[in-house]
């Protein structure tokens, strides 16, 4: 099971794109961070941390659960009822730029059903997309804006994403399904 990011690359990674983030936005006016449960949410605190160190603003954050939105829950469903989790996103998204983070991209049908979620709250002046690592194989004609880590990797690999929050480690992995 090689690891492509460890602790420390992992922060690096998020520092680097909270400076992206910045550049790109030229500050944090209008800036809101919305993670996708369950991995994306430690992933966008984390980044409202670095962007805080960066410019001393904060940047409000917020947790959005998809699981009602996913094309594939009737096909894939474990059992009658679907693990429901909470969405928390304590501010209004009218008119806010919306940083959607996910720790990987894949297919993209997570975004896909994130952006139809996100879109029932309100509606953002723009939305951009920040993901940890990007596997490829897209389904669906979606790219991020912000990009940890590109881990080109075949059909039958798996991405494995660890964070201290979650999981009691950071690491990415690439383990063989």
């Amino acid at each position: 099971m090689p690891v492509v990011l460890d602790a420390d690359r992992i922060s690096r990674t998020l520092t680097r794109i909270a400076h992206e983030i910045l550049e790109r936005n030229r500050g944090v006016d209008e800036l809101a961070l919305v993670g996708i449960r369950t991995r994306g949410v430690p992933i966008a605190k984390r980044l409202a941390r670095a962007i805080r160190d960066i410019n001393r603003h904060d940047v409000p954050t917020g947790a959005l659960d998809i699981t009602l939105y996913r094309d594939d829950l009737m096909r894939h469903a474990v059992g009658p009822q679907p693990l429901i989790r909470k969405t928390e996103i304590p501010f209004s998204i009218d008119d806010k730029k919306i940083l959607l983070v996910d720790d990987v991209l894949y297919t993209g049908r997570t975004i896909r059903a994130a952006l139809d979620a996100l879109i029932d709250f309100g509606r953002p002046k723009a939305i951009q997309l920040v993901v940890l690592v990007d596997r490829g194989h897209r389904e669906l004609p979606i790219k991020a804006d912000y990009v940890g880590k590109n881990v080109p990797t075949s059909p039958t690999q798996s991405v494995q994403v660890h964070l201290t929050e979650v999981d009691g480690r950071d690491e990415v992995e690439i383990t063989e399904s």
